[in-house]
């Protein structure tokens, strides 16, 4: 199969840093190679940020919000630029459909199609500012008087984006706290910087005031001096538990906000009289998204002992037909991974599933006929005991694994014995038992009949799947901090 080849990247600057306002030139000569994953060539290469680059941009961001204009203006002047945001990327869609497939594999039509949704949390959090009770009085407790709560920005907010979907996560990080008046460290993944220099162009395009938002790419190691840095108010992080729990000891050490979006292992419980060959078709579409690279992928299928072998064969079956190849070509339904990293990952998973007994009824290889790229077929495993790794772990790739249930408490007790909490579905015709299953299920999202995490409402975990949420109301309010104000009587100007 012929692979689609790059051509022109559609960035101005990448090798360089957006910070204060303006373009400026690394401190280093340090630079890192962004690799197409489906050709194993280099696509582009960008800037790389050492400490000094990562404390220039707190200090733009420091000053920005001290002393700059942003977190003084109302709320509606600031969803002006929200909305001015969300045109301009609208604009850069083909832009996004060229580079985020070969940085992660994603599918080109996918990628236009996630890209209404990146709009849309634009103009969402922009129409926000005039709903949102920024300003509420509350009766004082000891009597007379009048009271307020006044819900004020957090401050330098540090926003740390993986390589999977940035656009989206850069949207959901940015856009509530633009609203609410932070000013902004965005920290690209050195995997795939390309959506973080998008916005960094329509910062300047749209005329953000200088030190609003700064953008920078750094690896791991340099990207703890954003975390530690005591300029820096509030850390999000979209990543792995394991450096979420990092994250967490350095911000508590110095009391600092944190939100994390984390790890999942996420179950899709199966019941009884659910549509085993619907389902099975669902599931499988929905894993071949991204190559399930999805923090809340539905990759434990949990289904009545006397379903097993049918919802397997019907797993395989649905597997069996996928097309893998270039993401480029309208008739491919999954690309590459990300990474020669990831794919090695994957095939680990493969090796340790055989190894603990599991049955490989679809996949566990590398597609025939595509000797470049990090490809890998989607892969079904049945007979899995929910104790072994490849229930436990997150794989991150189209992995699979079918795990037999007793019964209906068995099934939710299974589904809850896990360390992540992020997503979860359960499969039924009757939505009142669908409702009735999925509140016994510790997760942060649960769906009926499908995938349907949502951050329009809000999208975030339960246990080691993180903490806090992102998206919708909930989304805006670790941007906000709560002042009680208590005066002597109502001032003229108050709500």
């Amino acid at each position: 199969m012929d692979i689609t080849t790059a051509g022109a990247v559609p960035l101005h600057r990448p090798d360089e840093f957006y910070i204060g306002g303006r373009w400026v030139a690394p401190t280093s000569s340090d630079t890192i190679d962004v690799v197409d994953s489906a050709t194993e060539q280099v696509y582009f290469s960008v800037a790389e940020a050492r400490n000094a680059d990562i404390a220039a941009a707190v200090g733009a961001a420091r000053a920005a919000f001290d002393d700059g204009p942003w977190p003084r203006m109302t709320h509606g002047q600031r969803a002006e630029y929200l909305r001015a945001i969300s045109s301009a990327v609208e604009d850069r869609v083909e832009d996004v459909a060229q580079i985020w497939p070969r940085e992660s594999g994603i599918l080109a039509g996918a990628a236009r199609a996630v890209m209404g949704e990146v709009t849309g949390a634009y103009s969402y959090y922009a129409e926000l500012a005039a709903s949102f009770p920024f300003e509420e009085p509350a009766t004082p407790s000891g009597g007379g008087g009048y009271g307020m709560i006044v819900r004020e920005p957090v401050g330098v907010v540090g926003a740390i984006i993986p390589w999977n979907v940035p656009m989206t996560l850069i949207a959901y990080k940015l856009a509530p706290a633009l609203l609410a008046g932070c000013t902004v460290v965005l920290k690209a993944s050195p995997e795939a910087p390309g959506a973080a220099l998008i916005m960094a162009e329509i910062a300047e395009q749209v005329g953000l005031p200088a030190g609003v938002l700064n953008v920078v790419t750094a690896d791991r190691e340099v990207s703890e001096t954003l975390v530690r840095d005591p300029r820096v108010d509030k850390i999000t992080f979209t990543g792995s538990t394991a450096a979420g729990k990092a994250i967490a000891g350095i911000m508590t050490e110095r009391v600092g906000r944190f939100t994390l979006e984390l790890g999942g292992k996420s179950a899709a419980v199966v019941l009884d009289d659910a549509d085993i060959a619907e389902a099975a078709r669902v599931l499988a579409g929905a894993e071949c998204f991204l190559t399930g690279q999805i923090c809340g992928s539905l990759t434990r299928i949990i289904v009545p002992r006397h379903r097993h072998d049918e919802m397997v064969e019907g797993l395989a079956e649905a597997f069996s037909q996928v097309r893998v190849g270039d993401p480029f070509d309208p008739a491919v339904q999954m690309g590459p991974l990300a990474t020669e990293r990831q794919r090695e990952r994957v095939e680990g998973y493969v090796e340790i599933g055989l190894s603990e007994g599991a049955k490989l009824a679809a996949g566990g290889g590398r597609p025939a006929g595509l000797d470049r790229g990090w490809f890998v077929q989607p892969t079904v495993f049945g007979n899995v005991d929910n104790s072994w790794r490849i229930a436990q772990e997150e794989i991150f790739g189209p992995v699979l694994t079918v795990i037999p249930a007793k019964d209906e408490q068995d099934a939710i007790r299974i589904a809850n014995d896990s360390i992540y909490g992020l997503n979860a579905s359960v499969f039924t015709r009757d939505v009142d038992k669908a409702l009735a299953v999925g509140r016994q299920l510790r997760a942060g999202t649960v769906g009926h009949n499908d995938n349907r995490a949502d951050f329009g409402i809000g999208f975030g975990g339960f246990k080691q799947s993180g903490i806090g949420r992102e998206g919708g109301v909930a989304g805006l309010l670790p941007y906000l901090e709560n002042k009680t104000m208590v005066l002597e009587e109502k001032p003229g100007g108050s709500a």
